[in-house]
């Protein structure tokens, strides 16, 4: 079997490529960036650019599936300018890839596309299910419902779509988590506003095998990237705490204070979602990280 990805490079990304690596699967990848292509037989890259809406033709070559995971960070301040970026990115991949599939005869079966937990409104009650259709109102459920209509026109051209809609993804690699440790490393580490607000998490390999399992057994549809047991932020606060044997002090720190220094994107940290993970589960899919604890023990062990 041979995938391809875009957004290889990136956190998520390099972890499916390893677990893809770890099944036998070949992986073919796209780069904006020529000196980051490689030629190997097992990971092969190819060159496309967004703004010029090149592609090279030949990465579906022999290729089963897609996985999609290309778009603009949104770990960077959010200026009016950098909005437009976040939101035309996805928007931008999605149409090259289907623009350059149509009239192609191509052996491409199915494609998985990334996606966010940030469209389900928050709240401190819901427990959101993939059929809940209400749409949040920031910017970020605008973000996501733009990214999942972007993608769905790839049933226009008979490719069937697939959606995982990703937590908060736990890694020592990057993300969130290693931004997490360090305040509370050194000391001032606090829950954000009341803490009550609900995080759902997912490691990061879980993740990955969530992709290819979806993948593998031809799932459709849209399916939640998280974990059967989501926790407060007190509670991550304090288990990450826990787990890298040091005291919490300091009060809960105020929105108002985030927002100072974050702007818009403060919202990330005091949004609530509580979501499911029984409709991945309800497939077969089996998660090796279900509890956040052993979870954070087995990422952080190093610390």
């Amino acid at each position: 079997m041979r995938v391809l990805i875009t957004g290889a490079t990136g956190l998520i990304g390099q972890q499916i490529v390893k677990s893809c690596h770890e099944q036998g699967i070949m992986v073919n990848y796209l780069t904006t960036n020529k000196s980051k292509i490689k030629t190997d037989e097992h990971y092969h890259g190819f060159y496309w650019n967004l703004v010029t809406q090149e592609i090279d033709k030949a990465c579906f070559k022999n290729v089963d599936a897609i996985i999609h995971l290309a778009g603009a960070t949104v770990s960077k301040r959010w200026t009016p300018e950098y909005k437009k970026e976040i939101l035309s990115s996805r928007v931008k991949s999605a149409e090259l890839l289907i623009n350059a599939l149509k009239g192609e005869s191509h052996s491409i079966k199915q494609i998985v596309s990334a996606s966010g937990i940030s469209i389900y409104p928050s709240s401190l009650v819901n427990y959101y299910e993939e059929t809940f259709k209400e749409v949040d109102e920031s910017f970020l459920g605008e973000v996501v419902e733009v990214w999942e209509k972007a993608v769905n026109g790839f049933s226009d051209i008979n490719v069937p779509v697939s959606r995982i809609r990703i937590g908060l993804v736990m890694s020592d690699k990057g993300g969130a988590l290693p931004q997490m440790i360090k305040p509370i490393k050194f000391g001032v580490g606090a829950a954000f506003g009341s803490g009550k607000q609900w995080q759902s998490w997912i490691h990061i390999k879980d993740l990955a095998n969530m992709f290819l399992y979806i993948i593998n057994n031809n799932l459709t549809g849209t399916y939640n990237g998280v974990a059967p047991n989501p926790v407060t932020n007190k509670e991550l606060t304090r288990t990450i705490a826990k787990v890298i044997r040091r005291p919490l002090f300091l009060p809960n720190i105020p929105k108002f204070v985030m927002k100072l220094i974050l702007g818009e994107m403060h919202t990330v940290l005091f949004d609530s979602q509580r979501v499911s993970s029984k409709k991945i589960e309800s497939k077969g899919f089996h998660f090796e990280h279900h509890h956040l604890k052993p979870t954070l023990e087995d990422l952080l062990r190093k610390h």
